[in-house]
């Protein structure tokens, strides 16, 4: 009876200790943490993969503490219906929130979003507004999305040495990246006083 009981025993243990792994708590990710998940776009495969643990965590630090990160991340979650059910308007409303209190992901997102027609209407100037403000910040994506857009004629030739300056300062690795950033910055010139391409080049 004792060997009968040590081999169930045997049999059993890496089941229990399977169940055991799956029901351990995820921690919460830190600010940085989620930004650099976002930065990678990383940041909802992360969540699946957590077996949406943290769904009400995420809520609350978006919903209640108002962080910019987590607004984020809430409201790519209630746009796509990831973990819940989707809420685009409000997932909207949440990215908003994140770029207004200057988050770049959420200003690229929502500048992609306007100049693709993704989930809202197609209005190619509200795209050049927050694509710019992401550019600013810094973010590689957005300042490419906003050569297309001046390319294609839209926004402000005041603002071509800007956008020209951001892409010849670039720094990739990715040679894919690296070869439209040099077509971008080749159809931007022709539409540049020479004076102002030489301005931009000026070092940073």
């Amino acid at each position: 009876m004792k060997r009968l009981w040590l081999f169930l025993s045997l049999c059993l243990l890496p089941a229990v200790n399977a169940q055991a792994e799956q029901l351990k708590a995820v921690q919460l990710y830190t600010q940085d943490q989620l930004i650099g998940l976002i930065n990678t776009n990383t940041h909802l495969d992360k969540v699946v993969a957590d077996r949406c643990q943290l769904v009400q965590d995420i809520e609350a630090h978006a919903e209640v503490l108002q962080e910019p990160a987590f607004q984020f991340l809430w409201g790519d979650m209630l746009a796509w219906g990831v973990c819940i059910d989707a809420d685009p308007t409000r997932g909207i409303r949440l990215m908003r929130e994140a770029a207004q209190q200057g988050l770049p992901a959420a200003l690229e997102q929502l500048g992609r979003y306007y100049k693709n027609a993704t989930l809202v209407q197609q209005d190619k100037a509200r795209a050049v507004v927050y694509l710019r403000e992401a550019s600013a910040l810094g973010n590689l994506r957005a300042q490419m999305q906003l050569a297309e857009l001046f390319i294609d004629g839209h926004g402000s030739p005041y603002d071509y040495e800007d956008a020209y300056r951001w892409l010849y300062h670039a720094i990739t690795a990715d040679k894919s990246t690296h070869r439209k950033i040099a077509g971008y910055l080749q159809a931007l010139e022709s539409l540049m006083h020479p004076k102002a391409v030489r301005s931009a080049r000026q070092p940073l």
